[in-house]
């Protein structure tokens, strides 16, 4: 969450701010919110003083032998009266808590702002867009004959956005997440094994609740009520959820696989088909907790490792700088790596790294200690390493032949017993 007290020194520029993510932002009810709580604790705490300097006057009195019945009822009266004050004051700060819950991360300030994602700034491309001498197809149209993925009994199992891996598909699939964990792994990253449902305060830790509840798939019976993880970036956080990380272990930098699960598949149009967009999908996620002051420097190292993957791959892609209206909830920065996919005849995200400032830790109370013993809030980096259903397009459509064959990157072909091509059937 925000910092309060941002708000308290200078309302106007942070309102400003906001607004350039969500134009509909404003601070009017939680100015107001804050306001009143903290003239109730005043309130309060005046009482308190009262009632104990009355209380001691009692004790006096009754040490003399004195009437105390008129100060006892004082003293009954304050009760209630403080009582009555801390309620209204608790209500106002659950209100207040679920307002500033919702308000998104401030962006950085060198962020273009815009509500038009036409107008990320691309910073960097790598390599040239395939060019082919033959009618080539989309990896639906690939599909038909190297029958990698089988849509309709996936759709028959778990209905439309849940398709099945099968055979070389399957083979294929794993390949590219064993490729992607090495490669990690060697840049310094500490593999998890998380698990796939949270707890409502893990998801709210991380950005997602309240505001984007609609959204997740969620399990509730009189025995549970847990979330399926929308990205592993949920459950990472979640991990030092009210701790002090001892300042010696920063940068933490922390990475995991894990299947995604989103009710948004499906809603984008029929260009978005097969694996374009859908309900559940693997993902590999870096994951960092460091020092604010270092914070830039480790986005520029997940950005890096990601990277790294695909020009192992072979892919051409760039890179894209998120204007204000297009980054994530809770992000400050966000930079998309996007490839060339060339059935789609556009580019497509396949990784998004965020630096998330200080938003996460303050809603998951995850600090460190410094030297001179102040205790701070970490920044939290998330960011894919990679998602894999979109590169799994971009592989087939990129590397495929005249013949609907498919060349398989030399990266990957140790994971698949040294095999170089799909064969269509």
């Amino acid at each position: 969450m925000i910092d309060i007290r941002l708000i308290r020194k200078d309302r106007a520029t942070v309102e400003a701010k906001l607004k350039t993510k969500d134009p509909q932002i404003d601070l009017s009810n939680i100015c107001d919110l804050d306001q009143r709580i903290r003239e109730g604790k005043t309130q309060v705490e005046q009482l308190k003083a009262k009632r104990n300097d009355i209380s001691q006057k009692i004790g006096e009195m009754k040490r003399s032998g004195q009437d105390t019945s008129e100060l006892m009822n004082q003293v009954a009266s304050f009760a209630d009266e403080i009582h009555s004050l801390d309620h209204q004051t608790k209500e106002w700060e659950e209100q207040f808590l679920q307002e500033l819950s919702r308000l998104p991360n401030l962006p950085m300030d060198d962020i273009k702002i815009s509500e038009d994602p036409k107008e990320n700034v691309v910073i960097k491309e790598v390599g040239q867009k395939p060019s082919f001498d033959f009618p080539f197809k989309n990896h639906v149209e690939l599909n038909e004959k190297l029958n990698l993925f089988d849509f309709k009994r996936g759709a028959k199992i778990s209905g439309t956005g849940w398709p099945v891996y099968r055979g070389m598909g399957a083979r294929l699939e794993w390949a590219l997440l064993q490729y992607m964990i090495e490669t990690h792994i060697k840049n310094g990253f500490m593999q998890w094994m998380p698990p796939l449902l949270v707890r409502r305060d893990i998801m709210f830790g991380s950005g997602q609740l309240p505001k984007f509840d609609n959204q997740q798939f969620k399990i509730q019976d009189e025995d549970y009520h847990l979330y399926l993880i929308p990205t592993a970036e949920v459950p990472l956080n979640g991990l030092h959820i009210d701790e002090i990380i001892p300042q010696e272990e920063l940068t933490l930098k922390y990475m995991a696989y894990t299947p995604c699960f989103r009710r948004e598949a499906g809603a984008a149009g029929s260009q978005e088909r097969g694996l374009i967009r859908m309900h559940q999908f693997n993902k590999v996620e870096m994951f960092c907790f460091s020092k604010p002051e270092e914070s830039n420097q480790v986005f520029d190292q997940m950005m890096e490792s990601a990277e790294e993957i695909l020009q192992g791959l072979e892919l051409h892609y760039r890179n894209a700088l998120l204007v204000t209206g297009d980054m994530s909830f809770a992000a400050a920065r966000t930079v998309d790596i996007e490839v060339w996919l060339p059935g789609q005849n556009r580019y497509y995200e396949v990784s998004s790294v965020s630096n998330c400032t200080d938003y996460q830790a303050r809603r998951s109370n995850i600090r460190f200690r410094r030297e001179d013993g102040k205790l701070d809030f970490v920044h939290t980096l998330n960011g894919s390493g990679l998602a894999t259903s979109r590169l799994m397009v971009a592989l087939l459509e990129n590397n495929q032949q005249p013949d609907g064959s498919v060349r398989i990157p030399s990266v990957l072909q140790r994971y698949l017993n040294g095999q170089t091509t799909l064969i269509p059937s």
